[in-house]
């Protein structure tokens, strides 16, 4: 057997190689929360003051607080096995988050612990490591303690971390540059915490209590994925897979059409989720979100799968099966759960494309002759004009015979030169303002009277086949009063 020496990492270098994980600001301060849940808090606040000359980042809680010596044993690398059995409502794992995620941001972690009113403090400095060349650990005195920056935020229970010397968190930028730069991190932080922790902010998760979450005096409101408040959601059947005889629960929606939404909530999601790209599994951990807006390589992302959104819920007695990684940002669905994905998306997939087509369905139903055919066979979809729509009939049979064959061609034309991938990139990206086209009142009357004109070529024509023709056009879809007080009048 071979000698047995101690060999420690060299403290600088491991901790100044710790800082790039990975981390955003975003990530960073989630983990730091993380914590804040495992100790029962169900109150945060986070301060970000650049005001001083020494900008700083602090985040309290008001949960059960840390001894002393807790508080020590936190602050150790690694103070947890990530392969012991934890509490059902510890969503730490490797021991690491707090000193990875602070220090993706900044040179200096403070953290003062409060229980039963009394307070104690420790801090990691990464300068006086450089400078020991050792894992030297400063423990705070009384006064360092009062003299911790929003220590006053700390009750007789609870934690505070504070970030200083925050060297990664201006790029390097100063003035009103950095200022702008710190704002912007700022809005993905809100809107990345009430993503992650929605379920905690809206009180949905057993086990904890309705968590509040403030930002600079601001509060997080929950951001629902899966659009739950709509009555146009679909929720179809739970399904249930155990892993070594632990379930994991699979939950599908199907988002609503754009077109379900109200403004107020098509703004809200349309600047906070872009369907394309967040559409997919959605992994909890203990209620806290980790991954979202991947199907895992079962299928690629498209307008099929759009509007359809799996939530998956698993416990952390399952962590190592699912590799989740340090940030807890990443995870990998077990076989057993991939195989049963696989089986849900091609059921969801079929009832997500059928919301996007029921209004072109409902059109072709009401409608006896669109301006627009689809033709489809098993390789290829085309979409032509129709050459027999009223309008373009009753027009063509006033051409001369070489003139009509010229029009069709125009048509077909017209028809082949349809841009697709544009229009799928704006449908996918902008669906609103596809749907924007109106005209001024007066405009549409006029334009009314060119069509009754136009129609009347061929002989005089009655109320019920103009009504038709125009609602075929749907170029006046949104002036249907326009149009009724149109056919009232001029077909008396």
């Amino acid at each position: 057997m071979p000698e047995l020496r101690p060999h420690p990492p060299r403290a600088p270098s491991l901790m100044s190689s710790m800082r790039d994980l990975g981390y955003s600001l975003e990530t960073a301060i989630a983990d730091i929360i993380d914590n804040s849940l495992t100790a029962n808090a169900d109150h945060i606040e986070i301060i970000c003051d650049l005001s001083g000359e020494s900008p700083v980042l602090a985040i309290a809680d008001n949960g059960s607080g840390m001894t002393e010596d807790v508080l020590i044993e936190a602050m150790r690398h690694g103070a947890v096995d990530p392969r012991l059995v934890r509490s059902s409502n510890d969503l730490g794992r490797f021991g690491l988050g707090l000193k990875t995620a602070s220090f993706s941001q900044c040179r200096k972690l403070t953290v003062i612990g409060a229980k039963d009113g009394v307070r104690c403090g420790a801090e990691w400095d990464l300068d006086v490591v450089d400078d020991k060349k050792d894992w030297m650990l400063g423990v705070l005195d009384d006064e360092e303690l009062k003299s911790t920056p929003y220590v006053e935020l700390l009750g007789p229970a609870g934690t505070l971390v504070v970030w200083r010397n925050l060297d990664r968190l201006f790029e390097s930028e100063a003035g009103q540059t950095r200022d702008e730069i710190v704002s912007a991190k700022l809005t993905l932080v809100e809107r990345h915490l009430a993503l992650v922790f929605h379920r905690f902010l809206a009180g949905d998760v057993p086990g904890f209590r309705k968590l509040s979450i403030r930002l600079n005096g601001h509060p997080v409101a929950p951001f629902d994925p899966f659009c739950r408040s709509n009555k146009k959601t679909q929720l179809m059947a739970e399904d249930v897979v155990y892993v070594n005889d632990t379930p994991v629960q699979i939950q599908p929606y199907i988002l609503p059409h754009h077109s379900n939404l109200s403004a107020t909530e098509y703004d809200y999601y349309r600047d906070r989720s872009d369907f394309i790209s967040n559409q997919g599994a959605y992994v909890y951990r203990n209620g806290r979100l980790m991954a979202w807006g991947d199907w895992f390589r079962l299928i690629p992302k498209g307008e099929a799968t759009k509007l359809a959104r799996v939530q998956i819920d698993f416990p952390n007695s399952l962590d190592e099966l699912w590799t989740i990684d340090i940030k807890k940002s990443r995870a990998r669905p077990p076989r057993q759960v991939r195989e049963r994905l696989s089986q849900i998306i091609s059921r969801i997939s079929g009832r997500s494309t059928n919301v996007h087509r029921k209004r072109g369905v409902k059109l072709y139903q009401e409608t006896q002759a669109p301006i627009w055919e689809r033709y489809a066979d098993e390789r290829l979809v085309r979409y032509t004009v129709n050459p027999d729509h009223p309008l373009l009939s009753e027009f063509r049979s006033h051409l001369t015979e070489e003139q009509a064959e010229s029009f069709l061609l125009i048509t077909e034309m017209i028809a082949s030169s349809l841009n697709l991938e544009m229009i799928y990139s704006d449908y996918s990206t902008q669906p609103r303002m596809m749907d924007s086209y109106s005209l001024p009142d007066d405009e549409v009357e006029e334009k009314l009277h060119v069509l009754k004109k136009a129609l009347e070529l061929g002989g005089n024509i009655d109320a019920d086949k103009f009504a038709e023709i125009v609602r075929t056009s749907k170029m006046f879809d949104r002036n249907d009063k326009v149009v009724e007080n149109f056919i009232k009048k001029e077909f008396p």
